[in-house]
């Protein structure tokens, strides 16, 4: 895809993560107006821009899932699914800021009404467990990918008789470095393509992507859509998030594995999830992050009208 327009999509919610202190709210609903305070839309070439309001945050756990917030979860993924339905007519890239990584849910809502569709899915964490994993605490921004694959109550991977939004074998998990055996086990079960920092160091970036995109074409699938949560970063350039750990990839990884995706002509867009404005505020690492960002597009642009 040519990047010549950028249509951006704000999904401000928080409802996915739980609380970490007793007085306050997980600030991820504060991105969308963070990034615009940092300068990263006066580098985007956008021509709509839509907001999605997300309900009061609250955490109210469902006694027989054990998910929490799940009614209101699924009522947003409902309201997002049809804002996005109209624009996947336009030939624009989508640009999905969240919130949460909960917002998943209603991204490949809309895409699995449009036909089937990849996802690569580039996170700290794998995100795939069973509901009552101890590792979440039901909340769903740590159980997207199961939930988006078909795991879990019909509440959420259900909604609409869309189960299940992605098939497990459409998907590439790339970046966790959360390797406890436990944790790691139900996504090595699944049929998901499976990729942990070390192997993707190991077995090198450029193949990893080249794989992913083969699957794209074998699979004869409509498109893909890459999720970014921001805890794949090192914690050194990226320590604004809810769950941090040791390690991560630094920029230079980051661009070599999203500027081939970025480019591609089946690429429907990306999501980018988890940073948290309350643990930026002077936007130090927000700013750096933005640089990033804008280069990427720059240069998808820029090549495009070279092409």
């Amino acid at each position: 895809m040519a990047i010549d327009l950028i249509d951006v999509f704000e999904f401000p919610t928080n409802l996915g993560l739980t609380k970490k202190e007793e007085d306050q709210q997980p600030g991820v609903y504060l991105l969308p107006d963070h990034f615009k305070t940092y300068g990263l839309y006066d580098h985007l070439p956008i021509q709509n821009r839509y907001t999605l309001i997300a309900p009061s945050y609250e955490i109210k756990k469902d006694t027989v899932s054990g998910i929490l917030n799940i009614e209101a979860v699924a009522h947003y993924a409902v309201q997002q699914a049809e804002l996005l339905a109209g624009a996947l007519e336009e030939k624009t890239f989508k640009l999905i800021i969240g919130g949460d990584c909960s917002i998943l849910v209603g991204n490949m809502m809309a895409l699995k009404q449009k036909g089937t569709y990849g996802l690569f899915f580039l996170d700290g964490h794998t995100d795939y467990l069973p509901t009552l994993s101890s590792h979440t605490g039901g909340a769903v921004a740590g159980l997207d990918l199961a939930i988006v694959t078909g795991l879990g109550d019909e509440r959420v991977t259900n909604i609409n008789n869309l189960k299940p939004y992605v098939l497990e074998e459409h998907v590439f998990c790339v970046g966790n470095r959360e390797l406890d055996d436990s944790y790691v086990q139900p996504i090595l079960d699944s049929a998901i393509h499976y990729i942990d920092l070390p192997t993707l160091r190991k077995t090198g970036i450029e193949h990893i992507v080249k794989q992913f995109l083969e699957m794209v074409d074998q699979q004869q699938l409509d498109g893909f859509f890459i999720h970014f949560d921001v805890d794949v970063l090192n914690d050194d350039l990226m320590p604004a998030v809810d769950s941090r750990q040791p390690d991560g990839l630094d920029y230079v990884e980051l661009i070599q594995i999203l500027a081939p995706l970025v480019a591609h002509p089946q690429v429907v867009g990306l999501e980018i999830t988890v940073l948290d404005p309350h643990l930026d505020q002077e936007g130090k690492y927000t700013s750096k992050f933005i640089q990033q960002l804008a280069t990427l597009f720059d240069d998808q642009k820029n090549s495009s009208t070279l092409t």
